[in-house]
């Protein structure tokens, strides 16, 4: 099989790398990318075409083009063409698999040529074959797990050193794990593009990412895990979406990525680093879990050089690409309840606990339990209030009622409590 690679960066070298190590019979013909001339490798052997033209790599002497550039624009567009063009395709683009999926796989089960993209979801863990093929004879309910391991290992970090969250971001800019704009991984974008690929790949739903609620890792300070250890838990970015229990069959689920608080020694408290995990749950099996590295260049690549062996072993298309490429959007309804955490920051008085309270009860909320360390200064004092269990945007909406109140320093920050 010959093959192309779009794209020269940290993955594109990796993979590039295990092609000219692969005992298979792969050969790499052509390497795309902006700039080339600054990307050329003395590793590379020179019967390797280096181009910036893109429609070099749409003639007969490829087989296969391996996209690892990222983004919606123009990869979306090479994609297009390569299908076209009767390419078979593998690629490590979360983001397009999210937003333009199914319309991908409708193209490529169209022209009758592959379509690999397990390297969008948890690195080298290879969840999407192992639900598709190893869980194809259950039906899912609900994927969950931890898909970004930029912060997992900012919050492991911060949980076992008690170090600011600003300190632990510079460093795993400086170790590569966070990028110099770091939004897409904080904000939850990054694995909220994953968690879309899986609903669709596990749950036969289509997402759009935009209406999946977002939750930042930004707001959380050090003492948050202190008082999430004295409640018996730690704090993990946990990524969720589950078939709403509905009698009309309507195509409706509960989606988040959000920080939230999971029970010390649980299997989400035990992911460290930069370690991501894929729990799903079967209408007829069990709880099924896949852990492994989900960040960096050398398990990505791992990925993609899987697909591309598996094209070349296969030679016709797998046939779930027309099962899964529905695009009709499902709803995102937020229905299931939670015990959850409020921290609040406050310039100490009397009577704060009597106006939250008030607040709380005029949206149908019950304190759980008052929780106060002590030794913090009384114009900046950090408490924490559990609310019995109750949904989030009931919660939301008390927030947003609270906040206000004058005897804030900052605004209260609110993590559901994953049981």
């Amino acid at each position: 099989m010959n093959v192309a690679l779009l794209g020269f960066g940290t993955v594109g070298q990796a993979v590039a790398r295990l092609i000219l190590d692969s005992s298979a019979p792969l050969t790499l013909t052509h390497i795309c990318n902006r700039h080339v001339a600054r990307k050329r490798v003395d590793w590379v052997p020179s019967s390797v075409a280096w181009t910036e033209n893109f429609d070099d790599l749409l003639g007969p002497d490829v087989d296969l083009i391996v996209e690892v550039i990222g983004g919606l624009d123009p990869a979306g567009r090479y994609h297009r063409a390569a299908i076209a063009a009767k390419k078979s395709v593998v690629t490590a683009n979360k983001q397009l698999i999210a937003h333009e999926g199914g319309d991908l796989l409708r193209l490529a089960s169209q022209q009758g040529v592959h379509f690999g993209f397990e390297a969008a979801v948890a690195g080298g863990i290879p969840v999407i074959r192992a639900i598709r093929e190893g869980l194809a004879g259950d039906s899912l309910k609900r994927i969950s797990g931890i898909l970004n391991g930029t912060c997992n290992y900012m919050l492991t970090r911060m949980e076992a050193e008690r170090i600011s969250f600003d300190a632990v971001l510079a460093d795993a800019q400086a170790k590569g794990f966070a990028e110099a704009d770091p939004t897409d991984d904080l904000d939850g974008y990054d694995a909220r593009a994953k968690l879309c690929v899986l609903a669709r790949i596990g749950l036969h739903v289509a997402l759009r990412p935009e209406d999946v609620p977002c939750r930042s890792i930004r707001p959380l300070k050090d003492v948050d895990f202190l008082y999430a250890r004295r409640l018996g838990y730690t704090i993990r970015q946990v990524s969720r979406v589950e078939h709403n229990a509905d009698g009309d069959g309507a195509r409706s689920v509960d989606a988040t990525v959000e920080p939230a608080l999971v029970k010390n020694g649980s299997v989400l408290s035990r992911v460290r680093g930069s370690e991501n995990l894929v729990l799903t749950l079967g209408e007829l099996g069990s709880e099924t879990g896949f852990f492994g590295r989900g960040a960096g260049g050398d398990p990505t690549a791992v990925a993609v050089l899987s697909d591309v062996l598996s094209i070349a072993r296969h030679s016709s298309p797998p046939g779930w690409f027309g099962e899964v490429a529905d695009d009709r959007p499902a709803t995102v309804e937020s229905r299931r309840i939670f015990p959850h955490y409020v921290r609040l920051v406050v310039r100490d008085k009397p009577g704060i606990i009597a106006a939250l309270a008030n607040a709380l009860a005029r949206h149908d909320l019950n304190i759980d339990a008052v929780l106060q360390e002590g030794g913090w200064p009384k114009d900046a004092l950090p408490f924490v209030v559990t609310l019995e269990p109750a949904r989030r945007d009931l919660v939301d909406r008390a927030i947003d009622e609270i906040a206000p109140l004058d005897f804030h320093v900052e605004r209260p920050v609110c993590l559901p409590i994953l049981d």
